[in-house]
């Protein structure tokens, strides 16, 4: 995992290069990442002061040694020995203190479609294992906290559904806080309609009685419902839009996607020369102080762990949380 703020700090030479580091790792090719390192690091990373220098040389002497067939972590060892210095990429690093709580995104971080990612199910049984907090968040509404639990449990990491937040339950809970009588017309899917449904809010498509339209990710869009919406804001001036996610896109596997909530709420946009009031996935706060409700964890002291600088990493800084960003999604 990358730590956000040295990544942001960097050049931007030292940031692709370090970006090409761990792409070579994580698409399953050690030695072109390994070659990349030494290619790079003594120069770049010591030079502005990303890691001192004689621990940039003890990965450098692991990797040598490695390719002189020589155990890596030996010789790694035995130059931080003769150094005095010891560095997470010379012995293989085991964390000596951990966070109150972590927080992940799930599509693109823990797995991709209905597979998990390299490494997801060995860090989250160790966390749970050591009996540590986890949350997991999502920006995607066509699912709902149940759907999320079922998914992550069948493919081996058996979740409660409590230990999940995604839109359909930061847009519920802002709607009660915010305007609980309100009318909602939602472009959604339907976990998001029963989820305001069983809170107690009315629904409909009748422009003259909408209060507020809920833009979403949504594969059923038409012109209809973009009709209905431009009508309630524009034609009958009673309705304001509010979002559910500020995604362009939903990844897939393989590089693919589809669009996502943004487009739908650009569409409403333009034909209504209205501006989208609130978002209410990441990378607003709201998303992380529904997640960290009921933990006994400083937020300054947990961890948001996600693949998009837009929204998890911009919504940790903003809250004040430490942030890792994998490069997966």
């Amino acid at each position: 995992i990358l730590r956000t703020v040295p990544v942001v700090n960097t050049p931007a030479q030292a940031l692709v290069n370090g970006y090409e580091i761990v792409k070579a790792f994580a698409d399953g090719d050690p030695v072109k990442g390994r070659q990349k390192a030494v290619d790079w690091l003594p120069d770049t990373a010591a030079d502005i002061g990303l890691w001192p220098r004689t621990e940039v040389n003890a990965l450098i002497a692991g990797i040598k040694g490695e390719r002189e067939g020589r155990n890596y972590d030996m010789r790694a060892r035995e130059f931080e020995k003769a150094e005095g210095v010891t560095h997470p990429f010379g012995s293989r690093y085991r964390p000596q203190e951990f966070y109150d709580a972590y927080v992940f995104d799930m599509d693109g971080t823990i797995y991709l479609g209905d597979h998990l990612l390299p490494g997801a199910a060995r860090l989250i049984n160790e966390l749970r294992r050591r009996e540590l907090p986890i949350r997991y968040l999502s920006n995607n509404p066509t699912k709902d906290p149940e759907m999320y639990a079922r998914k992550l449990t069948k493919l081996g990491l058996p979740t409660p559904v409590e230990d999940i937040s995604n839109t359909i339950v930061t847009t519920t809970k802002w709607l009660l806080a915010n305007h609980p009588d309100a009318v909602l017309f939602p472009i959604s899917e339907d976990p998001l309609k029963r989820a305001l449904v069983k809170a107690g809010f009315t629904l409909s498509d009748d422009p003259e009685e909408i209060d507020i339209v809920i833009s979403s990710y949504d594969r059923t869009f038409d012109y209809r419902k973009l009709q209905i919406a431009f009508d309630a804001i524009w034609f009958y001036k009673r309705a304001f839009l509010i979002e559910t996610n500020p995604d362009r896109f939903c990844p897939f596997p393989g590089g693919r996607g589809e669009p996502d909530c943004a487009a739908i709420t650009a569409a409403i946009e333009a034909c209504t020369r209205t501006t989208c009031v609130k978002s209410l996935g990441k990378p607003d706060p709201i998303m992380l102080q529904v997640t960290m409700e009921g933990l006994d964890a400083r937020v300054e002291h947990s961890v948001m762990v996600g693949d998009r600088l837009q929204t998890d990493i911009q919504m940790a800084l903003d809250t004040g949380m430490v942030s890792g960003l994998v490069l997966t999604g």
